[in-house]
């Protein structure tokens, strides 16, 4: 699992030559580390000073806390999916037959891939609505986390649309490829909504 992985170790293995891990479960890493952010940032805004926001703050952490594990899974579930598309690939072509049986299951891997980076795509939407809610109250200290998290929110949003991409040029079924659409018109809504978020979290710290 890559959430038992150490860092090194995790990219190790996505520079190597090897299929697996790649985008996708890159992607799914942007997203943990930009909940983990904004959890910490949420965490930061307790105490006295705030305490007019403390509960929503807290609310806030934990939400976010728990959208890691949930994007850790969907990192390992990108790798397993891709490894099945990979293998689909691999089987024998030779008679027609074969190449049936091929085109079946690579039609039938594709399918499962796509899974994870829907998923993905939807918990970038969770995370940015997290982001949102917290920079109207957040510690001006945090803002420049609150803005790095935005933009690896971005990120996982932007990877996981361009892996739906790749997925989507092997998919024959139209109604299948149809469906996609609408993740990837979320993940363009996602990018430019943290995008905006950010440069105003960093207009906010250059004017103090």
């Amino acid at each position: 699992m890559i959430a038992e992985e150490t860092i090194a170790g995790f990219l190790d293995r996505l520079a190597s030559g090897r299929a697996t891990p790649g985008g996708g479960a890159a992607a799914a890493l942007q997203a943990a580390q930009a909940a983990a952010l904004l959890s910490m940032a949420a965490n930061f805004t307790t105490g006295p000073r705030f305490a007019e926001h403390e509960r929503a703050a807290r609310r806030l952490a934990e939400k976010a806390r728990d959208l890691i594990p949930q994007a850790l899974a969907l990192a390992d579930d990108d790798e397993q999916a891709f490894d099945r598309v990979a293998e689909a690939y691999k089987l024998p072509q030779e008679s027609e037959v074969e190449r049936s049986a091929r085109g079946g299951a690579v039609q039938d891997a594709l399918r499962e891939a796509v899974r994870p980076p829907k998923k993905l795509i939807f918990l970038t939407k969770t995370i940015l609505s997290i982001g949102e809610e917290l920079a109207g109250f957040a510690n001006p200290d945090v803002r420049s986390d609150i803005a790095a998290a935005l933009e690896a929110a971005r990120s996982a949003a932007a990877g996981a649309r361009a892996t739906l991409a790749a997925d989507r040029t092997g998919i024959t079924d139209g109604g299948i490829a149809e469906t996609l659409q609408g993740p990837a018109s979320d993940a363009a809504e996602v990018i430019e909504a943290c995008g905006k978020l950010s440069e105003e979290l960093r207009r906010q710290i250059r004017e103090g």
